[in-house]
């Protein structure tokens, strides 16, 4: 079974440019079929106060209201994903940028919580896998911005995290799948003060264990519960690492290992 490598890089290497070169730098020299998903980064923060607009963030998850959702498409879909885009077409990958909207690829519903209301934030309910299998057999690198639609005309806001896990298990039964989590560390860290203090392995025991501890918490956690969703659907590993040490990470000598 042919591999896919699923990589989603974060906002703080979204922010930076030194560590986004690094990383599609990486990236471009994967061998195999990749997929790229990139989160959003502070620019619609800084775009959103620039205009007034107040911003609210849940566990690492930003509430979006109609301005909000106008805010985050136009960052997200536009100006990251084609600058994305455009750095790896200099680095000679034939990329193509895509929202969920585009050729359906990934439908969602606006979330619904009895105790917070998300706004215009989307949970997904699956993945175009076809068009997927089309465009990476066409030699196309897929760059997927985080933004789903309901199907009836409705863009959503949706976690990155959350695409890239639902991304890796749609494609599972086709691929041979292997999902990345790359930010700014080197791992999950015990001591996030000492970036030599990875852990090299966590399985749901130990994960409970941490999260009671609050060594792992905030952003962390939707990155975790995603990795065992993933691993569930049939996904053949995750690792959370540092993106720019893509190949270390793919090689297993690099970052966290999530295990069952």
């Amino acid at each position: 079974m042919e591999k896919l490598y699923i990589i989603k890089i974060g906002g703080n290497i979204v922010d930076n440019p030194v560590l986004l070169t690094e990383c599609l730098t990486a990236f471009s020299k994967l061998k195999g079929q990749a997929i790229l998903v990139h989160g959003g980064g502070k620019l619609a923060t800084q775009m959103a106060t620039s205009m007034g607009v107040e911003q609210t963030m849940v566990d690492g998850r930003r509430i979006t209201d109609e301005t909000t959702l106008k805010i985050v498409t136009m960052v997200y879909a536009g100006a990251i994903n084609k600058n994305i885009v455009a750095q790896l077409q200099s680095l000679g990958v034939n990329a193509m940028g895509l929202t969920g909207a585009d050729g359906n690829l990934i439908y969602a519903h606006k979330r619904i919580d009895s105790a917070i209301d998300y706004g215009f934030v989307g949970d997904v309910d699956g993945i175009n896998t076809e068009l997927v299998k089309q465009l990476l057999s066409s030699s196309i690198k897929l760059v997927v911005a985080p933004i789903t639609h309901d199907g009836n005309g409705q863009l959503l806001n949706t976690n990155a995290d959350t695409i890239a896990q639902s991304i890796a298990t749609g494609m599972a039964k086709q691929y041979e799948v292997h999902l990345i989590y790359g930010f700014e560390r080197e791992g999950v860290l015990s001591d996030v003060n000492n970036p030599d203090s990875i852990i090299a392995f966590i399985d749901r025991p130990a994960y409970g264990t941490l999260k009671e501890q609050k060594v792992i918490f905030e952003g962390m956690i939707p990155k975790i519960d995603n990795a065992y969703l993933a691993l569930e659907g049939g996904v053949q590993s995750v690792i959370i690492g540092k993106a720019e040490k893509m190949n270390q990470l793919i090689n297993g000598t690099a970052g966290t290992t999530i295990k069952i």
